[in-house]
């Protein structure tokens, strides 16, 4: 399996549907998300793939999501400035929910 760990995505699906997260790890077929906030990174979110939407792009680069793709420890203060540095450069997301 691929792996997805520092993307950021979108929950299509759920009852958090329609938010940001990040991708902190995966297990078996499952990606492992956090916010930071209501889920934190000691306490991700089990989601399939299917039921997010890849919201990444390739010139958003924060120490936080660098520290996840080299497999470092984030903490959730961290992650929460990273997703929020993310969605405050990347309005065009919101236009599809």
């Amino acid at each position: 399996m691929h792996n997805y760990t520092g993307w950021i995505v979108l929950a299509q699906a759920g009852r958090d549907k329609g938010g940001v997260f990040c991708v902190v790890g995966v297990e078996g077929e499952r990606l492992l998300l956090a916010d930071g906030k209501r889920r934190k990174v000691s306490h991700p979110k089990q989601k399939k793939l299917g039921h997010v939407r890849p919201l990444d792009r390739a010139e958003f680069d924060h120490p936080a999501i660098g520290k996840l793709k080299e497999g470092k420890p984030v903490s959730d203060r961290e992650l929460r400035r990273a997703l929020a540095a993310f969605q405050g450069g990347n309005h065009a997301w919101r236009k599809t929910i």
